[in-house]
């Protein structure tokens, strides 16, 4: 064989040399957006429904940014699906407390999740309140792991147990907040009756116990004659044994 074809030969096998070689490479791995919705809708009975997030990085240990789905999004994710406003006055509040996996020197992975929901009326009183708590562990194995796949298992593992958690304090604690069925309420509009007319010169009886005085300007109706008390004209005759 000459040079020439050597050189063909070899140019025709490297693409599918370096195909092979890609062919090695795993696939990107693919994570599901967390979600809950499919889960029993929490019903309470305010005008309105506000989520906050007062969680905060615990530092660079802190590797919760890195998971797919970090644990705070995923809270607040939980209580959009899950916590609707069936009243007409109020707010509930949900707060995001702690939402953090923390990588400790020897590996091994803690997950913490805090959060409670308040209830204040309009005019800002609390009258209803409850918090939950959950938390998880990983300790990695002699392999290398996938950190982000770890910190995605983690986090739906705490999601998991926090929705069991936040559906019994809420129950437990603000029974009394909790809308059944799926109505709505309704506002009710009272409207004044109004009373029928009453004829020229008839007293008012629109307030029961007064009576008004007719109109000046309504002529008065003519009195009825007298009563006869005396007997009709005729001979007056005297009972029997009456002396003259």
């Amino acid at each position: 064989m000459g040079l020439g074809r050597v050189w063909l030969v070899g140019a025709l096998l490297m693409p599918l040399a370096l195909a092979g070689c890609g062919g090695d490479e795993p696939p990107p791995e693919i994570f599901q957006p967390l979600h809950y919705e499919y889960l029993t809708r929490l019903r309470l009975n305010v005008g309105s429904v506000e989520v906050q997030d007062h969680s905060a990085s615990l530092g660079d240990d802190d590797v919760s940014g890195q998971a797919p789905t970090p644990p705070s999004i995923a809270l607040s994710q939980m209580a959009h699906d899950r916590l609707f406003a069936a009243g007409l006055t109020g707010q509930a509040i949900f707060v995001i407390d702690q939402a953090s996996i923390v990588r400790g020197p020897s590996g091994v992975l803690d997950g913490q999740m805090a959060v409670h929901l308040e209830v204040t009326t309009t005019g800002g009183t609390r009258a209803g309140y409850a918090e939950a708590r959950v938390s998880r562990q990983h300790i990695p194995g002699s392999e290398e792991e996938n950190l982000r796949s770890v910190l995605y298992d983690m986090t739906k593992q705490m999601m998991s147990d926090m929705n069991v958690e936040l559906e019994f304090q809420i129950r437990h604690s603000m029974s009394d907040w909790l809308v059944a069925g799926n109505d709505v309420p309704s506002r009710v509009t009272v409207a004044p009756l109004q009373a029928p007319t009453p004829p020229p010169g008839s007293p008012d009886m629109s307030i029961p116990g007064v009576v008004m005085a007719p109109d000046p300007g309504t002529a008065a109706p003519p009195e009825p004659a007298p009563a006869q008390l005396s007997p009709a004209p005729g001979f007056l005759h005297l009972p029997p044994g009456t002396p003259p």
